[in-house]
């Protein structure tokens, strides 16, 4: 057994064998690789038992990129600066009136 082995999570065993982190848990509930549990919490798998498990060729790998429609982007903008676009017509009305009134 060697000393320096390297554990990573679920996130960077997703992008080295390019699929969900979904799939991977899927992989380690059915044992086509071991996790280890680190104080009870954090969910670690070795580095060399995923980079083998790449290398062979045994899980497919998934297409990650999502098309969006150009509505779904603009509603996304809208509800991640709603917050932005109120206070600045906020402060356009406090400007507003206080400049005209």
């Amino acid at each position: 057994m060697s000393t320096n082995t390297q554990y990573i999570s679920v996130r960077e065993t997703a992008q080295i064998l390019s699929i969900s982190e979904k799939k991977v848990m899927d992989l380690i509930e059915h044992r086509k690789l071991q996790a280890y549990r680190i104080a009870d919490k954090f969910l670690r798998l070795k580095k060399v038992e995923v980079l083998n498990i790449r290398n062979s060729g045994d899980v497919p790998k998934e297409n990650l990129q999502i098309n969006y429609a150009p509505t779904e982007r603009l509603l996304d903008f809208f509800y991640f600066n709603d917050f932005y676009i109120f206070s600045c017509i906020v402060v356009l009305a406090l400007l507003y009136v206080i400049f005209y009134t």
